[in-house]
């Protein structure tokens, strides 16, 4: 019988409990997950802020969970908004700019 407690093979993120963990003024990432084949972690720039990330050693998803910005991969710009889904090759240049909204995301990164 399972009792609703998580166990090793699987855990319940509450979403409300994670935007508590980035909010604020500053740019703020917070990792939730990290098991072997996967860390996932919940990411937020504010309205005018620069990010400044470096390209990554493995490949990632990232959700859109609010907010307005671009999105620049390479050479290549998209604009981005909530519910959108980005996925971003290992060690691809890339950056979040011409954020207009406060912008969260979920970013899921895999094994290298």
């Amino acid at each position: 019988m399972n009792d609703g407690a998580p166990s090793r093979d699987w855990m319940v993120f509450n979403s409300e409990e994670l935007l508590d963990k980035v909010k604020g003024k500053d740019a703020r990432i917070s990792e939730f997950l990290r098991v072997p084949s996967l860390s996932v972690s919940i990411y937020r720039l504010p309205a005018g802020c620069k990010d400044m990330q470096a390209p990554h050693m493995e490949d990632e998803v990232y959700y859109v969970v609010e907010g307005k910005a671009r999105l620049r991969v390479e050479d290549k710009v998209t604009e981005i908004r909530p519910g959108d889904v980005l996925f971003v090759r290992a060690t691809a240049a890339h950056s979040f700019f011409d954020i207009d909204e406060d912008l969260v995301v979920l970013a899921f990164f895999g094994s290298s």
